[in-house]
């Protein structure tokens, strides 16, 4: 027990356990609740960059894995001629964030997810022409 300033006794404050009973009475009293039961204390959704880190690699992603996951998939089930020529549906993807970002629920996440994509395609033609260029110069 502790006194404070005033003389009475205090008692000390207890870290909240919450038991399986207490959790399932709540993770049943609606669907919000059960949701956030439901959810682990270190995810944090209203952070202020949740949104946009998780949408400019959600960009990354779509430049670096979907096309390359499409290709693979296309040569494993097709001939090289019939792969090459359904290989240009993959640009189809990238207007996906331009869907997201014509949506005013999901419009920070498209906006943010096409910066990424944008990004992404500049830093690797950045990246390869200076290496095609230290190529060709390097050896003439």
């Amino acid at each position: 027990m502790n006194t404070d300033d005033g003389g009475r006794t205090v008692a000390p404050r207890r870290p909240r356990h919450h038991d399986d009973a207490d959790t399932a009475a709540r993770s049943t009293a609606s669907p919000r609740g059960r949701r956030r039961a439901d959810r682990p204390d270190w995810w944090h959704r209203d952070h202020p960059v949740f949104t946009p880190l998780s949408a400019f690699f959600a960009g990354l992603l779509c430049v670096t894995v979907v096309p390359g996951a499409y290709g693979g998939l296309l040569s494993a089930l097709f001939d090289q001629e019939t792969a090459e020529r359904l290989f240009r549906y993959v640009l189809v993807v990238f207007a996906l964030p331009i869907l997201l970002a014509a949506l005013p629920r999901t419009r920070r996440f498209g906006i943010y997810m096409l910066v990424g994509m944008v990004i992404t395609a500049v830093v690797v033609l950045v990246v390869g022409v200076a290496t095609l260029w230290v190529l060709l110069n390097r050896d003439g």
